[in-house]
This record gives structure tokens, sequence and C-alpha cells, in this order.
């Protein structure tokens, strides 16, 4: 499922929502464990897990971007900087596994907004995938798909 996207003057707003048939426990490690973190997304890394904390993206030229943690609960909410934007993660429990809402506050959409989204819609579908035992081929197959519906999505909000 496509993630919802809204526009809240002067945001825009794109709500990820995946049910996995995984604990929170399980689900928060692949989301804040520095060994789980490279199974899903591998320039990340978590610095220093709390609020006013660190999470570092690896920009593969031996730099980081340091992305501020503007607020934590231990096993339910995480959210950090995304350059100009944020990335917020939330986790509820259910009867059989958890929800998860990934929700980005985009402050500006750009040509780049499209590529980001489908790559986080792979990422939350990779984790499932790993959570299930599943191995994932190709990502890049995965993603030039949702792309396209991403810029799509993205047409028909600024119309």
């Amino acid at each position: 499922m496509l993630a919802t996207l809204t526009k809240n003057e002067p945001n825009y707003i794109a709500t990820f929502n995946r049910h996995y048939l995984h604990s929170i426990d399980e689900v928060w490690a692949m989301l804040t464990d520095n060994d789980k973190l490279p199974t899903w997304f591998p320039e990340l890394k978590v610095d220093d897990l709390r609020k006013g904390g660190r999470i570092l993206f690896d920009m593969g030229n031996g730099t980081f971007e340091e992305m501020t943690i503007t607020d934590f609960h231990d096993q339910s909410v995480l959210e950090f900087t995304w350059a100009d934007d944020s990335v917020r993660f939330e986790l509820t429990s259910e009867p059989e596994g958890c929800k998860l809402f990934l929700i980005e506050t985009i402050t500006k959409l750009t040509d780049h907004t499209p590529r980001d989204l489908a790559g986080w819609h792979v990422c939350l579908d990779v984790i499932g995938m790993l959570l299930d035992g599943k191995q994932v081929e190709n990502r890049k197959q995965m993603w030039e798909p949702l792309y396209e519906k991403y810029v799509q999505a993205i047409n028909d909000l600024t119309k």
C-alpha cells in the first residue's frame, strides 16, 4: 500500500502504515539495533539512542550526516531529522503483532521526494520480509515501479 500523502500547510505529510506479524520488540530492534539496521538500511547507524541523540547517515565517501533524534519513547517512538524534513516511526501493539507508522514531514517537494518515498516504502517492505525469514532478491526491482507511482501521487497532490 502506497503512503498517504497530504498537504498540511506549510508542509506535506507522507504516512506509511504497516502491520507486522511480529512483536514490538522485534520491529523496534530492526529500527534501533546497529546489528539489524544494515539489513534494511545499510547507510544508517544509531550513534546515541535517546531524545537529543544522533543517528548517522553514511554518505559513502567517508563522511556522515548527523541526524538529531527529536522524539524518543523506548519501544514506541523514534523521530529524527532528515535534512530539512523529519522522519517519525511509531509502533503500537496489536493482538497479532504490531502496527508501524512511518510519518515523514516534508518541508518542500523536490525531484528527489518520490525517490525518498519509494525508498522508505521498500525499506518497510524489506523489514517485513526479513522478519518473516525471507530473502530480499532485488531492491531496485522493487523500487522502480514504486518510484513511478510516487511521482504520480505527488503530481496528483499538487494539481
